[in-house]
């Protein structure tokens, strides 16, 4: 069941290899199906090994209803996430480095950036810390992210989110982006030029009419 959404899935774990937000097996990806289950990615494998009937399909309480693979141990963290953002279809989870490092010493990582702006929404907010393989994971993520597309969990990593796996992908990479960015500008010193809050909304908004018609990302 489900067979190109699951290689879809490890299509886009494959592009965050690619892009420099995950190691080996780190982070998960998930997204949700039309009948309300979900499909995530198992626990311990290297993306690049993986094929489609490795991923699992749990059920919103996370139990496995297709698979054989030990499920993520973010899986209870997920499926809050799902149970509590009806509009959200899509979780990426990532341990990137400058996103992550930022949020060691800020609890905001401020938009300053079109890209951020465009992708994430505004600035992104930082939650505390919270442990993997727990429900205050993801706990944290909706008492935290408001209306943006990401969220730093504090000496963790990053979980972004979107209406479909598309929209999760480009605001990790382009936070990512953004956050590399502006730890160059921290260490060069000096004032950061800022963004207003109108320009902030203007390239939101310029964001929602970006890419090709029935552009289909994640093939």
């Amino acid at each position: 069941m489900y067979e190109k959404e699951k290689q879809q899935i490890i299509n886009c774990a494959l592009k965050l290899d690619k892009y420099g937000l995950i190691a080996l097996s780190g982070g998960n990806v998930s997204q949700r199906m039309p009948d309300g289950n979900i499909l995530i990615t198992p626990s311990g494998m290297i993306y690049g090994d993986m094929v489609a009937e490795d991923v699992l399909l749990v059920d919103e309480s996370g139990t496995v209803q297709e698979g054989t693979r030990k499920v993520s141990v973010d899986t209870i963290a997920l499926c809050y996430i799902y149970r509590h953002m009806p509009k959200v279809n899509a979780v990426i989870h990532t341990h990137q480095p400058f996103a992550t490092g930022l949020g060691l010493v800020s609890n905001q990582i401020d938009c300053d950036l079109t890209t951020i702006a465009n992708a994430v929404k505004g600035d992104v907010p930082v939650a505390p810390y919270s442990s993997a393989a727990s429900e205050d994971m993801g706990v944290k993520v909706v008492d935290y992210i408001g209306n943006k597309l990401a969220v730093v969990l504090k000496n963790h990593g990053v979980v972004s989110v979107g209406k479909d796996l598309k929209e999760a992908l480009y605001a990790a990479v382009y936070l990512e982006e953004g956050a590399k960015t502006q730890y160059i500008a921290q260490t060069a010193g000096g004032k950061i030029s800022k963004l207003t809050p109108e320009q902030v909304q203007d390239a939101v908004k310029i964001f929602e009419s970006y890419g090709q018609p029935k552009d289909e990302g994640m093939q």
